[in-house]
């Protein structure tokens, strides 16, 4: 069987699966997603031993710690995997909920009811959990859902996926309603990008050239999730230690992240009273600076960033660094260079946070606060699905309801139009 033909049959079966899953209660969704959370704690030892094929390969191809970071599995994120099942497990199902409800022309009843998207295509990269979140979400919220993630990671999602499909065979869903691309060729990619007809919509996650490669070839609908270039902007008038304590868990909590901050915009009074101590903690955790001139000139340890510095996606450990001279200056520099993904400002000028809060678009803007909380789990939606950066159907941390469609339903006796 080609590689065509094992992701079209792959992805007729999901199809089939999800009529199926239009018709599975709320109860047997959560016994499912219980399930599943308690098998991956059970086979923790068979999942690591495949993430550490995985890893070997990685270290090999000089992969960057971050990276390393973003791929590994252990203990602690199986546990978390396992709790992310269990919350999605415990939110309201939205699926026939119903949004409004009223009485049209000649006395018909209609209501407008969340339905399932049918068929959801998950493409990833490096981030294995990506597996578990996707599975919970889309069948809470009574999808099938094909995943096609990296080659990198292919030894830990096949491990993970035969573990929640064999949860998934002692529960009331259908086994099909999850499945997993195994070929690593980008064929496979390739043509699950073409399925119209069975596949609804396809969601990417990963750096900019697998989302860029998937908005621009795909001809299934996509939801497109962002790059994510997010900003710091320490205001003149920022608490020091707030200031410092926001910049280095948005730089350094997990660099490899789309939450993570990438550039840090300083006000120039800040700047010169605060800016070397505010780096110093950043450089002790081996954070690369990439400043601008007065950026150098205040931060010896500093290097000086070239224009692409400025709109790069580092997932790594490195920051650029940029002193304006106003709040004016910062906005600019967001709106000319942000992804519009998450942007934070650090001030006590209640003025310049209402400001920054309505000028500034971003899928999600902060006040006194990380990027790093951009999720679905800090959100309070169990896992998220990815994170959207466009404006239609979603945006920000993608959770139960951004997976839904609606219907209208409309109630007659017999009514005809004239």
């Amino acid at each position: 069987m080609t590689i065509a033909e094992q992701v079209t049959q792959q992805a007729k079966a999901a199809r089939k699966a999800s009529r199926q899953m239009a018709l599975v209660s709320t109860d047997e969704k959560n016994q499912c997603l219980l399930k599943m959370a308690a098998a991956l704690e059970t086979n923790s030892s068979v999942i690591q031993a495949a993430n550490e094929q995985d890893l070997a390969m990685a270290r090999e191809k000089g992969f960057s710690q971050a990276l390393l970071d973003r791929l590994m599995i252990n203990d602690v994120r199986i546990t978390d995997m396992a709790e992310g099942l269990r919350q999605v497990a415990a939110l309201k199902d939205p699926i026939g909920e119903g949004s409004r409800l009223w009485t049209g022309a000649d006395g018909i009843q209609i209501s407008q009811v969340r339905t399932p998207m049918g068929v959801v295509g998950m493409i990833y990269e490096a981030r294995p959990n990506v597996t578990v979140d996707a599975a919970a979400l889309c069948l809470k919220s009574g999808n099938a859902v094909i995943l096609k993630g990296g080659s990198e990671a292919i030894h830990t999602n096949t491990a993970i996926a035969g573990v929640l499909k064999s949860a998934m065979a002692e529960s009331a869903l259908p086994v099909e309603a999850v499945q997993l691309i195994e070929s690593t060729s980008r064929e496979a990619v390739n043509v699950l990008m073409k399925l119209n007809g069975l596949v609804d919509v396809l969601i990417p996650r990963g750096g900019a050239g697998l989302i860029k490669t998937v908005v621009e070839q795909a001809s299934v609908p996509v939801i497109e999730t962002g790059v994510g270039n997010c900003h710091i902007f320490v205001d003149a008038s920022a608490d020091p230690a707030m200031a410092t304590a926001i910049a280095v868990n948005g730089k350094t909590h997990r660099p490899a992240v789309c939450n993570a901050t990438e550039t840090l915009l300083v006000h120039e009074r800040f700047a010169r009273e605060h800016l070397e101590s505010l780096t110093k903690p950043l450089l002790e955790k081996g954070v690369e600076l990439r400043g601008c001139p007065v950026t150098c000139s205040l931060v010896p340890a500093a290097v000086p960033a070239s224009e692409e510095d400025w709109s790069t996606e580092f997932l790594d450990l490195i920051l650029a660094v940029k002193v304006v001279a106003s709040l004016d200056e910062a906005i600019d520099h967001i709106e000319t260079y942000g992804t519009r993904h998450s942007e934070a400002i650090v001030t006590e000028e209640y003025s310049h946070a209402r400001r920054f809060l309505q000028e500034v678009d971003a899928a999600t803007v902060y006040v006194n606060a990380s990027t790093r909380y951009t999720d679905g789990f800090q959100f309070g939606f169990g896992a998220e699905i990815g994170i959207s950066t466009q404006k239609l159907h979603a945006r920000g941390p993608m959770g139960l309801e951004a997976l839904t469609s609606i219907k209208y339903m409309v109630m007659g006796n017999g009514q005809i139009r004239k």
